[in-house]
């Protein structure tokens, strides 16, 4: 039980100082606590390898907590395994779907894996089939689903057995803007019908915003703020102003400039894209690597193509490194890609002329100004320090990923 604006709640998940460590010392998740009341829709939003999947995972049982407990129905995580996963639906980032099987009989196998029997096996994949229009198309071959079609399917396969939790891993990751909203009035109509608590994971902010009840956001393993969408962003008093120049090296002048103003009550500089945090957080995990080849092997320096023993590494996971790293192998840092501050101000109407009158007598160029009421963008700024994008796959999520596998495969060999 907890209690929230003055009325109890039922808990249906508990998670109490949580930290999942890899290799150890990244520190996946770091000593989270938080409750997830029965029938809500909790968003997790953060950026790629913000710790986001990790928690699901250790919630799901596929990965074991360093330490820290937490229970989902009732059940204790590493008590009781099995009862949780009886518990819960798992609809992952990455496709889990046989695409060489039907709508249907994709859903058949689920259901036989659950123990369903025939004719509540055969009920309820009508009933999944319905829930997410694809009764016309539940006998034809997966493979010729659209994107959207496949998530769905595999948002009906994780109720299939009607589990009392549903986690969702970025559900419309790569999806078109209407796939996606259609998507997300599909994930709204089975929490009300199907009363069924549902934990998603996002970068995407209109996403968190649109469906969640309350929000967590998450960074580099850390909570650092957990509230409803409207609640997050009235901690924003004011108003947004963004100002992006020509030249990234007015930002500092302009910085200093208008930080001297009472009116101006933030100012966040806005970089483009996640380089800098990424870099950071990737050279304390390269730190925690042990020697070899692969991802396992990276050494803790700025030349990706060095690995120790004397290998080299792939060509294709340089690539990827160096994009994390900022592109051009790291030498374009944050302060250099920067060409936008944000200005939390008051009455941000009336201080635009202001602002660029300011800036004019500075002689620094303006490219454009906008003005906006505070999003969930802006509090993710306010509260991390940077900005949230849509980020293609990180060299950072992969080392997660391998991670996992790896432990996975640890124990099926120690079962």
């Amino acid at each position: 039980m907890w209690a929230i604006g003055g009325l109890s709640k039922i808990s249906i998940i508990e998670v109490k100082a949580l930290t999942k460590i890899f290799a150890g010392r990244i520190r996946a998740v770091d000593g989270i606590s938080f409750n997830v009341e029965k029938g809500e829709i909790l968003g997790f939003l953060g950026p790629n390898g913000a710790g986001k999947t990790t928690t699901l995972n250790v919630l799901a049982t596929l990965l074991r907590p360093t330490s820290g407990t937490a229970t989902v129905n009732g059940h204790d995580i590493l008590a009781e395994p099995d009862a949780v996963r009886r518990s819960i639906g798992y609809v992952f980032q990455d496709p889990t779907l046989d695409l060489e099987l039907t709508g249907r009989e994709n859903l058949d196998f689920h259901g036989r894996i659950y123990g369903l029997k025939r004719d509540v096996r055969q009920r309820r994949i009508s009933e999944m089939l319905e829930v997410v229009q694809l009764t016309d198309r539940a006998d034809e071959l997966v493979k010729t689903y659209s994107g959207g079609m496949k998530r769905r399917l595999e948002i009906a396969r994780g109720l299939l057995h009607y589990p009392q939790v549903l986690f969702l891993d970025e559900p419309t990751l790569g999806l078109d803007p209407q796939t996606r909203r259609a998507i997300w009035e599909h994930i709204r109509r089975l929490n009300q019908e199907e009363k069924v608590t549902i934990i998603l994971t996002t970068h995407y902010t209109e996403e968190a915003d649109y469906l969640c009840e309350r929000i967590l956001i998450i960074d580099f393993g850390k909570i650092v703020a957990l509230d409803t969408p409207d609640k997050l962003k009235a901690r924003l008093e004011g108003d947004v102003v963004s100002l992006v120049f020509k030249d990234p090296a007015a930002i500092g002048k302009v910085h200093l400039l208008l930080e001297k103003e009472d009116w101006v009550r933030r100012i966040n500089v806005v970089a483009s894209g996640n380089s800098h945090a990424t870099l950071s957080h990737m050279m304390q995990m390269m730190r925690g690597m042990p020697s070899g080849f692969g991802v396992d092997g990276m050494m803790s320096g700025m030349n990706t193509g060095n690995i120790r023993g004397g290998g080299k590494m792939p060509e294709h996971l340089q690539q990827m490194l160096a994009q994390d790293m900022g592109g051009e192998r790291g030498q374009r840092g944050f302060d250099g890609d920067s060409r936008c501050l944000n200005l939390l101000v008051d009455d941000g109407g009336h201080r635009i002329p202001e602002i660029v009158r300011l800036i004019d007598e500075a002689g620094v160029v303006l490219e454009s100004v906008e003005l906006h009421k505070p999003t969930l963008d802006d509090v993710f700024l306010s509260v991390t320090g940077r900005d949230i994008r849509d980020e293609r796959g990180s060299f950072m999520e992969m080392v997660r990923r391998h991670r996992i596998v790896q432990q996975a495969r640890g124990r099926r060999v120690r079962g």
